[in-house]
């Protein structure tokens, strides 16, 4: 039997909340190496996260090979063109033209994650009416190597500008298993607490009471 939780006082309660807005989606990154250490850190944190039936069905790949790395940028260049041209002929095409959306080819770490669709562990606990489930454990532990990145100064983009099929097939991972992120980790180049589109004119934060409801 473990001893008492920890009790977290009013002073780390404030810290946690700075934490929280300066979790930032990180575009442009330094060309600092990240210490082998750190990564370990990073992933012992995100294998923290909960997950249904306790079944862990996250899966970390780190993309080493340089040709790899490569080909998944020139992949997300062309997905990118291709996503502008649902904004041909608005306002907002020359807008999107300027955002820089993936730092694929500077971040100093590129790190896949895979959701294992039938992982051994959990033996299918919570899942039966809701096998996404297992997608959404995934999602937290990203969220938690999100937020201990940050903790250490480090910034995570997480690329959604790739079609899954091609980041598989590039990736060579097992046909059980479904990409979820494709996360860039490095030292920002910049900081701020505001969120990069938001200073560019793309998307403010909304009022939350907007997108809270009771029934």
């Amino acid at each position: 039997m473990s001893g008492a939780p920890p009790l977290f006082d009013a002073e780390f309660t404030q810290q946690f909340m700075q934490l929280l807005r300066w979790r930032r989606d990180v575009r442009h990154f330094d060309r600092r190496a990240v210490g082998e250490a750190e990564m370990r850190a990073l992933l012992a944190c995100a294998a923290l996260a909960p997950s249904v039936g306790n079944a862990q069905p996250w899966r970390f790949v780190r993309v080493r090979t340089p040709d790899i790395r490569e080909a998944l940028a020139a992949h997300a260049d062309g997905q990118s063109a291709h996503a502008a041209e649902r904004y041909a002929g608005q306002a907002r095409y020359d807008h999107y033209l300027s955002l820089k959306l993936h730092g694929l080819r500077e971040a100093p770490e590129l790190m896949a994650v895979f959701c294992d669709e039938q992982p051994e562990a959990g033996h299918g606990l919570g899942i039966a009416t809701m096998p996404e489930m297992l997608r959404y454990s995934c999602v937290l532990a990203i969220h938690n190597l999100w937020l201990a990145a940050r903790l250490r100064g480090l910034g995570l983009g997480w690329v959604s500008i790739v079609d899954p099929p091609a980041a598989h097939a590039l990736l060579d991972v097992p046909a059980t298993w479904s990409l979820i992120a494709l996360l860039c980790i490095g030292y920002p180049a910049d900081t701020s607490d505001t969120p990069e589109l938001e200073q560019r004119g793309w998307q403010p934060r909304e009022p939350l009471n907007d997108r809270v409801f009771e029934r």
